[in-house]
């Protein structure tokens, strides 16, 4: 894990970023009890996933490159520690929508075990969250809004 120094341009994004996360979760879990299509809760559970990592790079100041399974979870790995399963089995959602390869794009269609996968996952990266590390760049930013706002 990197020593990052804090850009708080890039952290305050976070906050956005990871309380979309937390309302997508929680809106495919909704769909989920409903019954809705399992590829429709597959879909918004990816978009809460990838909200999470996106995230959680901010949270460490970092500007993910891309936002497709594989990088984030390359540029999160190198971030905090996350265990080898979990990060193998998040970039294997890229194979599903096929967007590494836009020269032969696929899509694959989700199943239930899909859907509950990706549920899964979500569950997992929310723990990944260091709340110590949380508050302190929340109060750090508070600082930084109190301070523009005397200047």
């Amino acid at each position: 894990m990197e020593h990052i120094e804090y850009d708080y341009g890039v952290e305050s994004l976070f906050e956005d970023d990871y309380k979309d996360a937390q309302a997508y979760y929680k809106r495919a879990l909704q769909f989920q009890d409903n019954t809705q299509a399992f590829s429709l809760v597959f879909n918004i559970a990816s978009v809460a996933l990838e909200r999470y990592l996106v995230a959680l790079c901010e949270l460490y100041g970092e500007e993910p490159m891309n936002h497709n399974f594989i990088s984030l979870m390359i540029t999160v790995d190198k971030l905090i520690e996350v265990p080898k399963e979990l990060s193998k089995e998040i970039k294997s959602l890229d194979r599903i929508f096929g967007i590494c390869f836009l020269d032969d794009y696929f899509h694959g269609t989700p199943v239930e075990a899909d859907a509950v996968r990706t549920l899964r996952m979500c569950k997992e990266v929310e723990k990944l969250f260091d709340q110590e590390k949380l508050l302190s760049v929340r109060n750090a930013l508070k600082c930084v809004e109190q301070y523009a706002e005397c200047n």
